[in-house]
């Protein structure tokens, strides 16, 4: 995190970033000047922490996909969470949505609404017969991913003001820089949600790895667990996209990583899987800030140019497994 703070438009040394953020430790920010101190804890360390939030949150969200439908290409951006999401929070800031209704909604509720309703249709149309049919499932999630964007692009290409207009398209394409110490705790509190509450159930993510029947034979309440985690991955997806847009293929790249590393163990692969994510995304968006000079990429294309190789090695896979 100390080495994203250094690098950007304005370079500042490795040691400056480090006495400025110990500076509530140590009293002081000797030898750091003012503007320094102002980008460092201003500007940059919002932006770092939020990539460490987001990217923690999504990683989880994709163990817990992968582990419901027991496949490794589930995602929240593949099975359309993160489109959903994307729509809500769009519709709701560009004014669309019923002054009635949005009375009671902010941007997180209307992305969090957007997530719930986009995986509750994935997962209706992939439920067959009281089974869930994985390909079903992974299919429906792309075409309703495919549904939600042109519904954003639709909704977007309707905005009166062209500046708004621009500003959500970047937005759309990911982007951390719109996160602030204001807006930090509503991330960290979806982010921390999402990891405590899967490692609580790490032992039911494991029974699930075995099926349906065999996790039911072991005690797992197979239906209340299903509904938790939908709502779950909604709600963090939702609160965690409605900042920084859609960030796609974090949540299939990195649960992979962690398992390759230390086993299929959910109490281990969860929380290694939440740091490994975050450090991901803080790289991931430190090569958007810094790749060209002057410009700030939106993080979503670094992530996509990482994901979707990713993506199509595990297609020409033989065997799909969680080993």
């Amino acid at each position: 995190m100390a080495i994203a703070i250094s690098f950007g438009s304005t370079p500042i040394e490795l040691g400056s970033v480090l006495r400025t953020l110990l500076s509530p430790l140590t009293g002081s920010a000797d030898r750091v000047s003012d503007v320094e101190v102002a980008i460092i804890s201003q500007l940059r360390t919002p932006r770092v922490i939020a990539a460490f939030l987001v990217g923690g949150g999504l990683s989880v969200i994709g163990v817990a996909m992968q582990a419901l439908v027991r496949n490794p290409l589930a995602e929240p951006y593949i099975l359309g969470i993160s489109s959903g999401a994307s729509a809500g929070a769009s519709l709701f800031f560009l004014g669309f949505i019923p002054p009635v209704v949005a009375v009671w909604l902010s941007v997180p509720l209307a992305a969090f609404a957007g997530a719930f309703l986009s995986i509750s249709i994935v997962y209706l149309i992939a439920r067959s017969d009281g089974s869930l049919s994985v390909s079903r499932l992974l299919l429906a999630g792309v075409a309703m991913a495919s549904l939600m964007a042109a519904f954003t692009a639709f909704i977007t290409y309707l905005s009166p003001d062209p500046n708004q207009l621009r500003v959500v398209l970047f937005w759309l394409l990911g982007t951390l820089s719109g996160y602030t110490w204001e807006t930090l705790p509503l991330a960290a509190t979806a982010s921390l949600i999402g990891v405590g509450c899967l490692f609580i159930l790490s032992r039911h993510l494991d029974a699930f790895l075995l099926g349906e029947e065999p996790a039911s034979g072991l005690g797992v309440h197979v239906e209340g667990i299903k509904k938790f985690l939908i709502v779950l991955a909604a709600f963090v997806t939702g609160i965690l996209v409605s900042n920084s847009g859609a960030i796609g293929f974090v949540g299939l790249i990195v649960p992979h990583a962690v398992r390759s590393w230390v086993g299929i163990s959910h109490r281990v692969v969860v929380p290694v899987s939440y740091l490994c994510g975050g450090i991901f995304l803080i790289a991931a968006d430190l090569l958007a800030r810094t790749i060209l000079t002057g410009q700030d990429l939106p993080v979503g294309i670094v992530t996509a140019l990482a994901g979707v190789p990713f993506f199509f090695i595990l297609l020409r896979r033989n065997q799909y497994q969680f080993t």
